[in-house]
């Protein structure tokens, strides 16, 4: 028998040995990336459903606002105990809410927005309106100011295009919530808006 032979009689399960080695760290990578791609999707799911509940948030808050737009004599009136998903503990400066006109409104996104997406009957808002509250956190009583040189003419009245008018602006919280049905996530966003009287 040659020497050389003997080497490669010694060397026959050699590339077995690394045929295999490689499998495994190829699988590993593999794997690896699965999970990496997975845990994206997944954060990329939570971050669209978060986003669309701030956007039901926010149709709440426009919606509310058209309907203070609306109204006339608007006084408070019982405390908020008919919400859904819209707490007043979400709202750290409520303590003693009043609602206004006992105004509650809750909508699916689908029922404003017509369109064959079906996702958003998943999200939904609510909202309510009080007075803005004072220091600690009553909402019982207006809070108000006055302004000035609301109401205009003709721009050809020249420099008198401005009465020098007074009238009352009244401050509202608009409080509103956005959820997921499925997941059951929530955004919730506050909003003062002043109207004059």
């Amino acid at each position: 028998m040659s020497l050389n032979y003997k080497k490669r009689k010694n060397e026959k399960g050699f590339a077995i040995a690394l045929a295999l080695l490689m499998l495994v760290a190829m699988s590993l990578m593999g794997a690896t990336l699965m999970v990496v791609a997975a845990g994206d999707h997944k954060k990329n799911g939570n971050l669209n459903i978060k986003q669309q509940t701030f956007y039901a948030a926010e149709t709440g808050i426009s919606e509310a606002k058209k309907w203070l737009a609306s109204q006339s004599n608007l006084l408070p009136g019982s405390a908020p105990n008919n919400l859904s998903f819209c707490k007043t503990s979400f709202f750290p400066e409520l303590s003693n809410a009043k609602l206004i006109k006992d105004k509650i409104e809750k909508k699916k996104l689908s029922d404003l927005i017509a369109g064959e997406d079906a996702k958003l009957s998943n999200y939904s808002y609510e909202y309510f309106i009080t007075y803005t509250p004072d220091q600690n956190g009553n909402t019982q009583t207006a809070k108000t100011s006055t302004v000035s040189g609301t109401t205009g003419g003709d721009i050809s009245e020249g420099t008198t295009y401005k009465d020098s008018g007074t009238s009352e602006s009244v401050f509202y919280n608009i409080y509103s919530c956005g959820q997921d049905s499925e997941s059951n996530v929530i955004t919730v966003l506050q909003s003062t808006v002043s109207v004059i009287n």
